[in-house]
């Protein structure tokens, strides 16, 4: 049959067949009773529509599928209870969909399920409803409840259809009760569904009870909440009026309300803060916003903080310059002992400036590089102190975000000025000195690269630009002394580091920790402690062998921190006796309070056959590096251990072949390198190492052990060596020299390039009992390093002539 586009309801009486087609629902639940329109638009559904209404009295099973997204569901896709329904109305849509309007009959119960050329048929099983018992008081206490609560639900505001109100005020039956009260609560179609599924009209009246309970409370918060904010609206719409109200009195007496002040105050402290024109034309124009705005508003809030920031910025306030080179230098000479080149950049800055007629030039940008301890970072204070400038420490260990360094953005929540404007205004003025501490330590992660914002703070040509995101205005920061503080230069980026004048700060040599420890630790911690110089006093011997054998550092920071634990020793003693007696601290007493050495000497104790003292720069100063060689019987193959780096590899295979080339002038069999693996052995292995400077160590380790010679325990070596056996220059020499006297080595062989360089900045006392040999190729190094080296050459050219 042909489906019209209006059929009129037909009679409701006719039995219900036991076979009826079946109408899946996506996400829908009809109940008895209730009256529901439902679109449908696929093809098995359709066909169910003209069968129902074609051959089974208008007729239909609907049953709520599990998975609404199923396109065909199966027996396993639905639930077993549903609805048989009567089709009231259909009508055909203009997109082939159909709209039909149902009304609910009975619950039913699937038994078999039949699908047949596209169309879903089901045998049922029709749940009849037990009768409840009559004159129940529960029942009437629950039927009275839930009309009760229809009631109050209206009243909140839930919206009914007024002929369903009606039709619930009357019935009085508890089964076609719960099911209509169903039909109008807010229930996911699960929860619907477990109401269908429960058959006894007294224990399903009890649980559409419940739920309706729940949806009233529900709908007595979500009121509470919106008289609560329609409340505070009345409020604040009558505070603006009322403020209106008091500003026109206020007017007409010839008041100023607090909100006029309060721009007033701003605008005097833009006019003396002393802005370029570009910055008082934004200050101004921010203060207009306030002035018009409501003064309790967030926006409001973010420019009083704009404004704050801008006139607390010294514009044009500067500290006067103390050009007295004779005093910088007494200060700069009172607080650190030696560092003779920074001390004398120092001056030079301060004699150029004296020497300019203009009152102010470019600050220098300073980058002082040396191993933790030295006293680089109280360094930047002394400076400081010795211009008479203004000092401010910035860390930026670990630094990841880009805002940090150029602000965050005014449109953020909390936002601020970066590190370097927070600087200038806890400074109070334009020139102050800036300590940029850690700079090799900045970080960067998805919010940013700290190190590349730097660039544009650290150039003389573009930081007097300077352009903050917070502020959105050009601050000038060419007056500013920037000093950087970093223990290596190899993780700074290099556009970064082209920007500053590096100055290398060595650690110190024993001679010179014996030096601060007496003149400049000792008599801090003596202070610190409580103590006088009258109860204490360190032997030099003591003070040799704390420095020896309780610290192995460059700088004097632990040597500090063991001082400080010998003189709360003495301390606690005298607090205890109660009586002073004078403390002279030896080699004994140093033992006796601190305990067993933690250090001792590094010295091998004979010579050796492969086995080598080499020399290594590490951020903490210089150490000596034991290099092992041995061979065993193999294809040929190089070994290397230690955890060593490409760079150190790459000199290991260069020092193997270069013995190679020359092993018949050695006086080595050439088969032995085919015969014998070499393994070249770096100790610590748990120490990652590094860089070329092993070179002339790793190819004299090799050379005594194909000779069979062993190697003098007392030459200790560092150089890069090339596949024609030259020797090159390294770095990091005097803390490679330093490290071989604490560990008693005779004999330092050094590259000859690094000669001058090694003689201006080593010290005298540092060269006493050691002896410095440079060279230029390995040759000279074997004759120096390996026992008999030489005898065996002439012995094996005699052999050969």
């Amino acid at each position: 049959m042909a489906l019209s586009l209006f059929d009129e309801e037909t009679s409701m009486e006719a039995p219900i067949p036991e076979e009826l087609p079946l109408l899946p629902i996506r996400d829908l639940v009809i109940f008895p009773y209730m009256v529901f329109p439902i679109f449908v638009g696929r093809p098995f559904s359709i066909k169910a529509i003209e069968e129902a209404i074609e051959s089974h009295d208008r007729y239909i099973f609907l049953a709520l599928q599990k998975d609404k997204d199923i396109e065909e569901p199966t027996k396993d896709d639905l639930y077993e209870t549903g609805t048989v329904a009567t089709i009231l109305r259909m009508m055909k849509l203009e997109d082939d969909r159909i709209k039909i309007l149902v009304q609910g009959v009975a619950r039913a119960k699937i038994k078999d399920f039949i699908k047949e050329d596209n169309l879903y048929k089901v045998k049922l099983e029709i749940l009849e409803e037990p009768k409840p018992p009559e004159e129940n008081i529960e029942v009437e206490a629950l039927i009275h409840s839930i009309k009760d609560l229809l009631d109050k639900s209206i009243a909140l505001g839930k919206q009914v259809l007024p002929d369903l109100v009606e039709i619930i005020r009357t019935l009085e039956e508890p089964g076609k009760l719960s099911d209509l009260v169903a039909s109008i609560l807010d229930l996911k179609s699960a929860d619907a569904q477990k109401i269908l599924e429960i058959v006894d009209p007294v224990e399903r009246l009890r649980h559409v009870h419940d739920l309706f309970i729940k949806e009233v409370g529900l709908l007595e918060i979500q009121h509470k909440i919106r008289t609560a904010a329609r409340e505070s609206m009345e409020k604040d719409q009558r505070e603006y009026f009322l403020r209106q109200q008091i500003k026109a009195i206020q007017e007409e007496l010839g008041e100023k309300d607090e909100r006029q002040e309060e721009v007033e105050q701003y605008r005097k402290k833009i006019e003396e803060a002393g802005m370029p024109e570009d910055v008082r034309e934004e200050a101004e124009k921010q203060l207009k916003r306030l002035e018009k705005m409501h003064p309790d508003s967030a926006e409001a809030g973010v420019i009083r903080t704009y404004l704050d920031w801008l006139v607390e910025l010294p514009w044009s306030k500067r500290t006067k310059d103390k050009l007295d080179l004779k005093r910088a230098k007494r200060i700069l000479d009172e607080d650190h002992y030696d560092l003779e080149k920074v001390k004398e950049r120092i001056l030079e800055y301060l004699a150029v400036q004296k020497l300019k007629k203009e009152k102010s030039m470019k600050g220098p940008i300073l980058c002082f590089v040396g191993p933790p301890g030295v006293g680089k970072t109280s360094l930047g204070k002394s400076i400081a102190r010795s211009l008479g400038r203004k000092f401010v420490r910035q860390s930026l260990g670990g630094v990841r975000d880009e805002a940090e360094i150029r602000g965050h953005r005014r449109t953020y929540v909390g936002a601020l000025p970066g590190r370097i404007i927070q600087a200038i205004k806890q400074a109070g003025t334009k020139n102050p000195v800036i300590m940029l501490d850690e700079v090799d330590k900045l970080a960067s992660d998805f919010r940013g690269d700290p190190a590349s914002a730097l660039l544009e703070v650290l150039d003389p040509e573009q930081n007097r630009e300077f352009t903050d995101h917070y502020l959105g205005v050009p601050f000038d920061l060419s007056e500013v002394m920037f000093i950087c503080t970093a223990n290596r230069i190899d993780t700074i980026p290099r556009p970064l580091l082209d920007r500053m004048e590096v100055i290398r700060i060595p650690g110190y040599s024993e001679e010179e920790k014996l030096y601060i420890a007496k003149n400049y630790l000792i008599p801090r911690q003596l202070k610190e402690n409580g103590l006088s110089q009258k109860y204490v006093e360190f032997t030099d011997s003591g003070l040799r062998f704390l420095i020896r054998h309780y610290t192995r550092e460059a700088g004097v920071r632990s040597l500090e921190r063991q001082i400080n634990a010998v003189l709360r020793k003495i301390a606690k003693e005298i607090a205890l006796k109660g009586k002073k007696k004078k403390y002279r601290i030896t080699k004994s007493l140093v033992k006796k309070f601190l305990g067993a050495p933690l250090y001792m000497p590094e010295k091998e104790k004979s010579d050796e056959i492969g086995v080598v003292t080499g020399l290594a720069w590490t951020e903490v100063g210089g150490e000596i590096l034991k290099i092992e060689a041995t061979r065993m019987p193999g294809k040929g193959q190089l070994i290397l251990t230690g955890s060593l780096g490409d760079v150190m590899k790459e000199s290991a295979m260069t020092a193997l072949s270069y013995v190679k080339s020359k092993s018949e002038e050695y006086g080595i069999d050439p088969e032995d390198f085919q015969k014998y693996d070499t393994h070249v052995h770096v100790p610590a292995g748990a120490i990652p190492k590094d860089g070329p400077s092993a070179g002339i160590s790793i190819a004299t380790a090799i050379c005594s052990l194909f000779m069979n010679l062993p190697v003098r325990a007392d030459v200790a070596m560092t150089g890069e060596i090339t596949l024609r056996g030259k020797v090159l220059p390294v770095g990091g020499l005097k803390e490679k020299i330093l490290a071989a006297k604490r560990a008693e080595i005779k004999d330092v062989i050094l590259p000859k390039d690094n000669k001058d360089e090694v003689m201006e900045d080593l010290p005298p006392f540092a060269r006493k009992n050691i002896n410095l040999i440079f060279v230029d190729h390995i040759d000279q190094v074997f004759k120096i390093a390996i026992k008999d080296f030489e005898k065996k050459i002439k012995k094996k050219g005699n052999k050969k002539s």
